[in-house]
């Protein structure tokens, strides 16, 4: 059975990499378009090299837009991340080089030359997918599945605003062009994420037993996790290895809930809330298929493939 094709628009970032990894485990990376989110741009892109490094890829990486479609945002995760995004390890300039294409225009050629066939995994603000969308509304129409890693369906956020989720509220114009334009996308919000976190000591195992893949996520992820402790936030949140999860196999799903999903823009506490649609009062079609329980054995299994641990 052939491997699916994903292309994958990401903000490394320590959970991305964690997610990236997998991808490279289970599935084609045909590329990867690289926004602004966690860090800054340089960062980023730096950081998409870096992991393409050490999985001894060829795998093209474009650089994106580096800011939001409209506001400049009021904060990155820095604080969560490391400066660099990478925990600050201070790893040597990698050798993979950015491709000169641009993230946006990437997408769609990547999308028309496979036209069908990718999976688009949608790991940072959406400011590329946007632009993309903007440039060649028909770009849906040539996507297999759209999975985005976003928002927080009953308002518990990350951000600064309360409701809101950090890559939806980074880019909220760029999240409501993107949700208006798919018909159909899969949604692994925040609220997700937590409910799926991992046991610290079963976490550690699996870097213990991994190869050369977990000595590098240990690394990066020491930032983060500090910050997560500091925050009484309990377990290993894996946000987008669990979009991840979900992108390549999607029978891990157990419950989902279909419901159109919009995106506040201009409220003063609440701009880049994802407003859904429970009760269907808007009478619009559902736009999301948001993932509410999946088989977390079977996630488990995919981390520990992509961490080399048995």
């Amino acid at each position: 059975m052939s491997q699916p094709k994903f292309l994958i628009d990401t903000d490394p970032g320590v959970d991305d990499a964690l997610a990236i990894l997998m991808a490279y485990a289970h599935a084609d990376v045909v590329g990867l378009s690289v926004a602004a989110g966690n860090v800054g741009l340089a960062h980023t892109v730096r950081n998409a090299r870096t992991l393409v490094d050490l999985m001894g890829a060829a795998t093209p990486v474009f650089a994106g837009c580096p800011g939001p479609l409209v506001r400049m945002p009021e904060e990155d995760a820095s604080f969560v991340h490391g400066s660099d995004g990478f925990g600050d390890v201070g790893f040597p300039e990698p050798t993979a080089a950015a491709a000169d294409e641009a993230a946006a225009l990437a997408i769609l050629r990547l999308t028309r030359e496979h036209p069908g066939q990718l999976t688009l995994v949608a790991l940072a603000p959406l400011t590329n997918l946007a632009l993309a969308l903007r440039l060649d509304p028909a770009l849906p129409q040539r996507v297999a599945r759209l999975v985005v890693m976003g928002g927080a369906v009953t308002g518990l956020g990350n951000t600064g605003k309360v409701p809101a989720e950090f890559n939806v509220g980074f880019d909220p114009e760029a999240a409501h062009v993107v949700f208006e334009a798919f018909p159909q996308f899969d949604l692994i919000d925040w609220e997700a994420t937590l409910r799926y976190a991992f046991g610290e000591d079963t976490f550690d195992r699996w870097l213990a037993a991994g190869d050369a893949r977990a000595g590098f996520f240990g690394k990066v992820f020491g930032t983060a996790r500090a910050f997560n402790r500091s925050r009484g936030r309990r377990g290993v949140i894996a946000a987008d290895a669990l979009a991840m999860a979900v992108a390549i196999d999607p029978s891990i799903v157990t419950r989902s809930e279909a419901r159109h999903v919009a995106v506040e823009l201009d409220g003063r506490l609440t701009r880049g809330a994802t407003v859904v649609d429970w009760a269907g009062r808007l009478q619009r079609p559902a736009n999301a298929n948001i993932v509410m329980e999946l088989d977390a054995e079977r996630f488990a299994a995919m981390v520990r493939r992509a961490l080399g641990a048995p």
